[in-house]
Parts: structure tokens; C-alpha cells; sequence
């Protein structure tokens, strides 16, 4: 648990951190509109480009949704063609989901949008404390995966 003896969270300093929570979410929701998909079928988008080709019930888990949830979404990619289905070869039962090309491109985009709008304004930061904020993000991310608590460490919120 970081350095030294844990100690008490201040109330500025949680505020500090909801701030910039709303903040990065706000980054998050923005650079997805706009875009030929909404916010939910962007969200399997970029489960299946972080893990490949995957079953609609590992999809539903990772999401944290029913898999009714993602057969609906699947249904709208494919008839848009940001994805494709198969079936599992080991199990004909299972059905499969994987990107397109199109698909890969939707989460290209909104990736090359996040990281410009993120670097105007960390290019403004001085460096030694960019650097010491990517650091300290860094291990906060860790810690929250460690805890399973109320960050799910396998869900793609955003």
C-alpha cells in the first residue's frame, strides 16, 4: 500500500479526486460523440479490441451487463459491419464476436480523439510533474484492480 504508514484521506483530497474522475470521464464521453455507434456498442467495440475475438457471455461478464444486453449490440454491429459472428470451433453452441476493419477503425478514432484532447493539456503541465502524475495514476490504477472492490478490474467501463 504505497509508502510509509497508510494514513486518512482528506476531504480536499477526495474532492481533488472526484474532480478529476468527472473530469477524465467527461474526456471519455466526448471523444465518442459524434461517432456512427453509441456509447454501448462503443464499449463492445473496445472489449473485443482489447481482447480479440471473445464469446458473447465473456463480453456480458466483462461489460457487467446481461447477455441479452450484448446479443442487441451485437445485432447493430454486425448489421453495420463494425463486427463479425462465428462459432466457437471446440463448442458450435457458442456463439463469437470479433472487430472488423471498421470496427478497429471506430476505436482508433476515438483513441487519436482522447490522446489530443488529453495531450493539449498535459503538454501545458511541466514535466517533472506529468511524469509524477502518470506515476502516481499508475499505481492508484494498481491499487484499484487489487481491491475487486468497486473498481471490477475486468470491466471496460469507458
Amino acid at each position: 500500500m504505497g509508502r510509509g504508514e497508510p494514513s486518512r484521506t482528506s476531504a480536499e483530497e477526495l474532492l481533488a479526486f472526484e474532480v478529476a474522475t468527472r473530469d477524465l470521464v467527461g474526456v471519455a464521453l466526448s471523444s465518442v460523440e459524434h461517432l456512427e455507434v453509441s456509447l454501448p456498442q462503443y464499449r463492445l467495440l473496445l472489449l473485443l479490441h482489447t481482447v480479440g475475438r471473445a464469446s458473447s457471455t465473456q463480453c456480458a461478464e466483462a461489460l457487467g451487463v446481461v447477455g441479452s444486453s450484448v446479443t442487441r449490440l451485437a445485432d447493430r454491429l454486425h448489421a453495420t459491419g463494425h463486427l463479425v459472428r462465428g462459432v466457437d470451433p471446440d463448442n458450435r453452441s457458442v456463439v463469437t464476436l470479433e472487430l472488423t476493419d471498421a470496427g478497429r477503425r471506430v476505436v482508433r478514432q476515438v483513441t487519436t480523439r482522447r490522446r489530443r484532447q488529453l495531450s493539449r493539456v498535459l503538454d501545458r503541465l511541466d514535466p517533472a510533474r506529468r511524469a509524477a502524475c502518470a506515476r502516481v495514476l499508475d499505481e492508484l490504477h494498481r491499487m484499484l484492480a487489487e481491491t475487486g472492490t468497486d473498481a471490477p478490474r475486468d470491466r471496460l467501463p469507458l
